[in-house]
C-alpha cells in the first residue's frame, strides 16, 4: 500500500482493490470500482445518508440493531456510534470479502459493539451460494444476491429467530430481493419486540407480497425514498454522479405503538408504489 496525501477526501491507503479514507462515520475501507457503495464513498465520504438521517430518529443509546445486508459497515458504523455505549449491533454480510471488509472497517475505528455474522438470513436453518467475484473489477457488490448462479461458495443462512434475542429495536433488511424471507424468518423475534422495520422495497414485482406481509404483522408503512445524492456530503462536492437515483424502502411501525409519522407517505396497499411510471 502507498501513503497519499492527506486532507479531506484524501486517500489515505490503496491498493489494487481497495482504499482508505477518512468519512462521515469514521475510517472506510472500501472498493472504488464499486458502482454504488464504493462510488458514493470515494466521492462524497459517505453513502445514502438520507436514511441515516432517519436512523437519528430511530435508535439511541441503549438501542439493540439488526442491520441485515450490512456491506462493508455504510451504515454498521453510524449504528455501533449511536447506540453506545450499552447498546449494540448484529450485522449479517453473506459475500466473504465485503464481510471481511465489514471487520477491517470496525477494526479501523475501534468498534467492540458489533457482531459482525458471515451469514446470510433467510426463513429457516440452511445453506446458499454466493457468488464469487473479481472485487478489483467494476460491479456493483451491494446488488450481489444468493444463488446467481456461475462460480460460487458456501455460507450460512441463520434466521433472525435463531439468534434468540433478548432485544430488539430496530431491524433494517437490505438482501437484494430476500427481504420476504427475512421477515418470514424472524417471526418470532418482531411478535416479542416489535421493532421498526426498515425494510428495501425496490423490487415492483415481489412489493404486493411483500407489503402485504408486513401489513399482516399488523405494522403501517410509510415509503421513504431518500435520493443517493446528499448535497451536503462530508467531502463538499456539488456533483451529483447519481441524478435520479433513489433508495426504494418501506419504513414499518408497530400499529400499536402510536407513533405520529410526519413527512412520509403512507403505503395504501399491496398494489401501491413510490414512484411514477
Amino acid at each position: 500500500m502507498n501513503d497519499v496525501k492527506a486532507g479531506v477526501g484524501a486517500t489515505l491507503l490503496e491498493n489494487r482493490a481497495v482504499r482508505l479514507k477518512a468519512a462521515r462515520h469514521g475510517m472506510m475501507l472500501y472498493h472504488p470500482k464499486d458502482a454504488y457503495v464504493g462510488r458514493s464513498f470515494d466521492l462524497y465520504g459517505e453513502f445514502s445518508e438520507g436514511e441515516v438521517n432517519l436512523f437519528r430518529q430511530l435508535v439511541q443509546p441503549g438501542s439493540v440493531v439488526l442491520d441485515i445486508g450490512a456491506n462493508i459497515g455504510a451504515h454498521t458504523l453510524y449504528f455501533a456510534a449511536a447506540v453506545a455505549p450499552n447498546g449494540g449491533v448484529i450485522a449479517y454480510e453473506p459475500q466473504r470479502v465485503i464481510h471481511q471488509m465489514l471487520c477491517a472497517n470496525l477494526a479501523l475505528n475501534g468498534i467492540t459493539n458489533v457482531r459482525a455474522l458471515l451469514a446470510g438470513a433467510g426463513r429457516e436453518r440452511g445453506i446458499a451460494q454466493v457468488p464469487v467475484l473479481d472485487y478489483a473489477a467494476e460491479n456493483n457488490f451491494g446488488g450481489i444476491a444468493l444463488g446467481m448462479g456461475g462460480p460460487s461458495e458456501t455460507v450460512d443462512i441463520v434466521p433472525v429467530d435463531a439468534l434468540g434475542l433478548g432485544r430488539c429495536d430496530l431491524m433494517k433488511i437490505d438482501v437484494e430481493g430476500m427481504e420476504g424471507e427475512v421477515v418470514a424468518g424472524a417471526g418470532a423475534t418482531i411478535a416479542r419486540f416489535r421493532p421498526v422495520l426498515y425494510v428495501e422495497n425496490d423490487r415492483r414485482e415481489k412489493s404486493p407480497a411483500l407489503i402485504e406481509q408486513l401489513l399482516s404483522l399488523d405494522y403501517e408503512l410509510f415509503w421513504h425514498c431518500p435520493p443517493l445524492f446528499n448535497p451536503q456530503n462530508f467531502f463538499h462536492q456539488p456533483t451529483n454522479v447519481f441524478p435520479g437515483t433513489v433508495s426504494i424502502n418501506l419504513l414499518c411501525v408497530p400499529r400499536e405503538a402510536g407513533r405520529n409519522v410526519t413527512g412520509f407517505r403512507a403505503v395504501t396497499g399491496a398494489q401501491d408504489w413510490p414512484l411514477k411510471a
